[in-house]
């Protein structure tokens, strides 16, 4: 029988099953990751008996798997400590929530977009994983009215890339390219359940456009304004409905077709959407794909993953749910 275990690391206590099997306080357990949610989190439930003591600000980290492993899933800081009569609700955001609180005030020149993001998470005190360098901006300014994180994410939709941190609490800030690894999930064998929406698309086109003249001459003269956009404008796709994109950091062709490309392919993936459940399993993370077999002729595919959400109770035992959408474009 195969015996799901974890292992709580807050502050200086931990607690790790696959050594102590009956040592287990824990009544409910959450971990929820999405790239479209800007700090992941954990919630525990603990019964009130002799083990962990969380305080605000403890550093943690949580391992999920069975008595043959664990995998980390999630890394942080306390953030919420409630404590009952018979058990104490611990609540944690990823360092992510560094990047919601810190705001910062620059104007970048002749920068690309990974240069920016990188110097926004040292400022903020976030580690980097992997970040590639995306379009090149002539200027862009980083104003304190939005966070560290907002400015990366607009950086991110501009660029055509993804944002998030991953099992370490290091920030990532990339293309997707495949997945990092891919698990193949069979029906009947894995999947335990499965829901999949197929939506209209936002967009079947996408112009998108800056400030500057554009041509030849936007390099030097970013800083210029125009009533012409001909020269600066970026489109893709065909058809309407048409969505239309101005930003003032599109200052050059270049910038604003790679815009238009990223937008319009982030508006086509998002068309097929889905969520499965399956058995607990801490080793499918963001950035990796799912393949499906064995569901249906249309739905045998591979597709990105986009959030995931581990459940550990007593009642219910160990099952990962995970959202997922298409990668075609």
């Amino acid at each position: 029988m195969i015996k799901p275990a974890y292992k709580l690391t807050i502050g200086t206590k931990a607690v790790d099953t696959t050594l102590e099997p009956k040592a287990s306080t824990l009544v409910d357990l959450t971990v929820s990751l999405d790239m479209d949610t800007p700090a992941d989190s954990f919630c525990l439930v603990l019964g009130n008996l002799q083990g962990i003591k969380p305080s605000m600000g403890d550093e943690a980290a949580i391992d999920l798997g069975y008595a043959d492993g664990l995998s980390q899933v999630i890394r942080g800081k306390v953030i919420s400590v409630e404590s009952g009569l018979t058990s104490t609700r611990v609540i944690g955001h990823s360092p992510a929530s560094n990047l919601l609180r810190y705001f910062y005030d620059n104007t970048y020149q002749g920068k690309k977009a990974g240069e920016i993001v990188r110097e926004l998470a040292g400022q903020a005190g976030v580690a980097v994983a992997s970040v590639q360098e995306g379009t090149a901006f002539p200027a862009y300014v980083v104003d304190g009215r939005q966070s560290a994180y907002r400015h990366m994410r607009d950086l991110a939709d501009l660029s055509g890339f993804d944002l998030y941190l991953n099992w370490e609490g290091k920030l990532v800030f990339e293309a997707y390219a495949g997945g990092k690894i891919i698990h193949v999930l069979e029906y009947g064998k894995h999947i335990l359940e499965l829901e999949v929406q197929h939506a209209q698309l936002r967009a079947e086109s996408v112009e998108a456009w800056g400030e500057s003249p554009g041509g030849g001459k936007a390099a030097l003269a970013w800083s210029w304004l125009t009533k012409d956009f001909q020269g600066s404008m970026g489109s893709a796709g065909e058809g309407t409905p048409k969505l239309l994109v101005e930003r003032s950091s599109l200052r050059t062709a270049e910038a604003a077709q790679a815009a238009a490309q990223a937008i319009h392919t982030n508006a086509q993936r998002q068309a097929v959407r889905g969520r499965l459940l399956v058995q607990g399993a801490a080793q499918i993370r963001l950035g990796d794909a799912v393949r499906l077999v064995g569901v249906s002729e249309d739905l045998d595919k591979t597709y990105q993953v986009r959030a995931v959400t581990h459940r550990l109770t007593k009642s219910g035992g160990f099952t990962t749910a995970v959202g997922f959408r298409s990668v075609e474009a």
